[in-house]
């Protein structure tokens, strides 16, 4: 069952869902819209070739600190959310593209839309540029949300135990 807006304002007050830090505007009727950070990921230039079963993202990519990012047609890069998201064990969310961003091209998860449950972090996003024109993304852009269903049981295995990025965020 995917959450309302009531909903999710009723286990914000709970505590069963934390945003940090949390804007009522960004609340939609059944998610909510969240903001790029000034913290971005390119491939470096010198990778010809990787091994995925041998090789982290972390090792191919260099970290850019920048208000505002130029991504070409067809490049991707990694940003981070400006909110955390903390969610109880029986509590899952789902990223998606916003449809204003996606109609021009953009693309915000390759296949990363799972937010686990027990998760404590800032999400990350992979996004493209699926248009034929260079993309402009600044800090402070809500291009993303995240949609909160309620889990039939509490997982016993919450993800800021058990993922291995979640357990240094």
């Amino acid at each position: 069952m995917f959450l309302t807006n009531q909903d999710i304002l009723k286990f914000l007050e709970e505590g069963k869902i934390q945003i940090e830090p949390f804007d009522e505007n960004a609340l939609g009727p059944a998610s909510y819209d969240l903001a790029l950070s000034n913290r971005w990921w390119f491939f470096k230039k010198e990778v010809k070739a990787i091994d995925p079963s041998k090789t982290s993202w972390v090792e191919v990519m260099d970290e850019v600190v920048k208000e505002e990012i130029e991504l070409k047609p067809g490049e991707m890069c990694l940003g981070i959310t400006e909110e955390k998201i903390t969610l109880s064990n029986d509590i899952v969310g789902r990223l998606e593209g916003r449809s204003r961003y996606a109609r021009l091209g953009i693309a915000v998860h390759i296949t990363s839309a799972l937010i686990q449950p027990g998760v404590s972090n800032h999400q990350v996003l992979e996004i493209k540029n699926n248009s034929p024109f260079r993309i402009k993304l600044r800090k402070g852009m809500r291009i993303s949300q995240v949609m909160f269903a309620l889990a039939r049981t509490p997982t016993d295995k919450p993800y800021k135990l058990v993922g291995k990025t979640a357990v240094n965020q």
